[in-house]
This record gives C-alpha cells, structure tokens and sequence, in this order.
C-alpha cells in the first residue's frame, strides 16, 4: 500500500521522516524526540505509528491544552516521564505599566534570534504576563540572547512547567457539509460568508492553514488542519465524517468564539 496516498504531497518529506524515526527506534532501542509540531503534523505521526506496533508515541507540549507539542517515539520497554520531552518555560518579564506585548511580538523576536520555529512551542500571553515553551536545549541561547521584544526591554526568566499560564480559548463543536474539502468552500461554509469572499481572503494573503499562508482556492482541507483567517478568528478541521446521501462532506468543525 502506498503510504503517500493518504496524505497531500507537500508532507512527503515530513512522512519520510516519521518512518525513518520509527526504523530507527525499531532498530536502536533509543528513543526519539522530535521539536514542536503542529497538530496536523501530531495528526501524521500518530497516523504513521498506529496501534499495535512496537514503537509506541507520546504526544506533551509543556502544558495541558497545548496546540504545539513535541513527539516522543520508544519502545514499549521505556518508561516516560514529563521530563523526558525536555520542554523548558520562560516567562517574559517587561515594563507591563507603560506597554502591552503582544502574541506576534513574542513570535517574531523568537524568529529573529534564527531559531526554527520547532524549537518554541505555544507562546502564552494573558492579560500583563507573556510565555512561552522551548526545547531545553535552546534555552541557554535564548537567555542570552534574547534582551528585547518591540520596544521593550525584556528580562527572560525560566520557570517550572506547573507554573504556566492558564489562556482560556472557547471553542464551539459545529457539524457543517460542504459541497467539496477546497479551502474556499470550506472557509465558506464555516465562516458563513461568500465563496468570492473567502476566495478574496485567500488570495490577499490574509488565510493560513498550520500556520502556513494558503494562497491557493483549491487547496485541499484535511482532518487535524489549524485554519485562521485575519478578522474572522480561528478554526480547526475536528473530523471528516465522510459523505452524505446527497454527496456532500459531513465535517465536524471547532470554532473559536
């Protein structure tokens, strides 16, 4: 069975990947730990690994409800730990009274330093305080390097993981059908606007799909996709039911409020 068939072509690289991470814990013992991923690629990785087989997969992102999360892959024989995933929190500390950091802020000083973007997990900003998670390993890098965010001067602090910020996202569970998985219609139906409208959105640039900008109407939507659309907020692909009698996709959809 070809593997590749079940997935968009672009993630062929990222399935090489999981299967030679597999072989390798299959045939070294050792464990394998992988940066942040998002949750379509935490959807692939469970996919490729299945029930039943030696190597076994666990899914931490530092905290609970957390959208990016490092993979563990062992064998049945290892006994994981919190620990294990190597996941560091830092707190952002700054003049909160005179200015307010935001979630992009954060983002963009993380990428300025040349840190991928799977070596930072969630970032964390609720109401005067911002966090975020980082594998261990670019924690020293991190806080000496990293002085300013914006215009603000910033003091980086490593914290334990309990005491991360609890940021409450309320998501809504909608059954919706769409007549195809395009990105265009399902931004439609989802978001209860015109298919030219969504397809103006995508065309300008302003829809994401994983984090990824989509330019592309007939980019195909798949189960565990993050969409975000600048000014409608957030969605994410839950499930896809399969077809209806009247040959529409039933698709179980989480919408942020």
């Amino acid at each position: 069975m070809n593997i590749y068939q079940h997935f968009r072509p672009e993630e062929r690289d990222f399935i090489d990947s999981v299967l030679q991470w597999k072989d390798d814990v299959e045939n070294t013992f050792a464990p394998k730990l992988t940066d942040f991923l998002d949750p379509r690629q935490q959807h692939i990785v469970k996919l490729i690994i299945g029930q039943g087989s030696e190597v076994q997969c666990q899914i931490f992102g530092g905290a609970e409800g957390t959208e990016r999360k490092r993979a563990l892959l062992y064998t049945q024989y290892d006994q994981i730990e919190p620990a294990d995933f190597k996941i560091s929190l830092y707190e952002i500390n700054y003049p909160s009274k005179f200015l307010k950091i935001e979630h992009s802020q954060v983002l963009g000083t993380l990428m300025s330093l040349g840190l991928k973007r799977g070596k930072f997990g969630d970032i964390l900003v609720h109401h005067e305080r911002a966090q975020f998670f980082a594998t261990s390993e670019v924690g020293h890098y991190i806080l000496t390097q990293l002085s300013s965010i914006g215009r603000a001067k910033v003091q980086i602090e490593e914290i334990s993981l309990d005491q991360a910020l609890v940021t409450f996202e309320n998501w809504k569970e909608v059954s919706v059908t769409a007549t195809s998985l395009r990105l265009d219609v399902i931004l439609s139906t989802v978001y209860q606007i015109s298919r030219a409208k969504s397809q103006a959105l995508i065309v300008a640039g302003l829809v994401k799909v994983n984090w990824t900008t989509i330019e592309s109407s007939s980019f195909e939507c798949q189960e565990s996709d993050l969409l975000s659309v600048r000014g409608l907020g957030r969605s994410k692909i839950l499930s896809i039911e399969g077809k209806t009698k009247k040959d529409k996709w039933k698709v179980n959809v989480g919408k942020q409020n």
